[in-house]
């Protein structure tokens, strides 16, 4: 679709030449409008005292309305024809200040599909009903436009999860002290998982720690930190799995409220224990021998030894 120069013709959008001619468009959709709505179009159209744009809006408005109960393409046309210098205007506005190099026709074309898509949405309380709606359908068709291009297109929002209010430009006292006391506790929550990240690590063997340094904060690769330590890859891979292992256990039991050292420290899944704490084993010796280990350790206890990696 192209809009007619008569109607959209300058800043304006109507000059005497383009009221004349939105006339006669007005009177030739008589098979597709009611008498009294064209009535009501021409009535706009012919009151001295509004201004150009005052005109546009209207008779928008009322074109609108129109196309949401009857869903007339030309009514659709006639409104694309009003309206589309006006927002190729807002859309090329909006892409300058995001600094985007998109294709301006590109865009206001979504946005003439998601008006066609969606009259059932539109409300035409006020004469200026159709220019606030349309406003608001520029600013998220192109917020939607930039956020697909930035991420490569992977992911999309769709248009009928976008808001249908304008963006609040300002920030409520409340909205600011609940927005900045849930941050200070995000960040002492964190602080305190940190803290108890770096308490399990240290109860991790020397080679445990060496490994996940290694793999974790010196950013090596996992052929490289078996290099490094002289051990097989394999290996290697044993040892950084089962030390994530410990201390995310040793990290959940203080999580479901139970003290950092209570044994026993394995995975409850994985056994049935005892009133005395001790595993049903077969041989007495070897879960007594896991239990000491245990209270020297409550990280290593988290596997019962690192007897498998040694």
């Amino acid at each position: 679709m192209q809009a007619l120069n008569p109607l959209s013709s300058g800043s304006t959008i109507l000059g005497a030449e383009g009221l004349t001619r939105l006339r006669t468009r007005i009177e030739e959709l008589q098979s597709d409008v009611p008498e009294t709505e064209r009535t009501r179009m021409l009535s706009i159209v012919d009151d001295a005292e509004r201004s150009p744009d005052s005109v546009r809006d209207a008779v928008s408005t009322r074109l609108m309305e129109c196309f949401r109960g009857s869903m007339h393409r030309a009514c659709f046309g006639l409104l694309y024809e009003l309206n589309s210098l006006h927002l190729l205007t807002q859309v090329a506005g909006r892409l300058r200040r995001y600094t985007s190099k998109a294709d301006p026709n590109d865009v206001l074309q979504e946005v003439f599909f998601n008006v066609y898509r969606y009259p059932h949405r539109f409300n035409a309380e006020r004469d200026d009903a159709f220019r606030v709606w349309s406003a608001m359908i520029v600013r998220n068709t192109v917020l939607k436009h930039l956020r697909s291009q930035s991420r490569g297109g992977r992911v999309e929002i769709p248009f009928e999860d976008l808001s249908d209010q304008p963006e609040s430009m300002g920030q409520s006292p409340l909205s600011g002290a609940i927005e900045k006391e849930s941050t200070d506790e995000c960040a002492r929550v964190y602080l305190a998982y940190l803290q108890l990240y770096l308490r399990f690590y240290g109860m991790l063997s020397e080679r445990e720690r060496r490994a996940l340094h290694l793999v974790e904060v010196d950013g090596h690769s996992y052929r490289a930190a078996a290099a490094d330590l002289e051990i097989k890859l394999e290996n290697l891979k044993m040892v950084i799995f089962r030390a994530r292992r410990k201390i995310h256990r040793a990290m959940r039991r203080v999580f479901d409220g139970l003290a950092p050292d209570c044994r026993p420290a394995r995975d409850p899944k994985t056994g049935v224990r005892g009133q005395s704490g001790l595993s049903r084993t077969s041989n007495g010796s070897q879960a007594a021998t896991s239990e000491s280990r245990a209270t020297r350790n409550p990280v290593d206890g988290a596997e019962g030894g690192a007897g498998g990696e040694r």
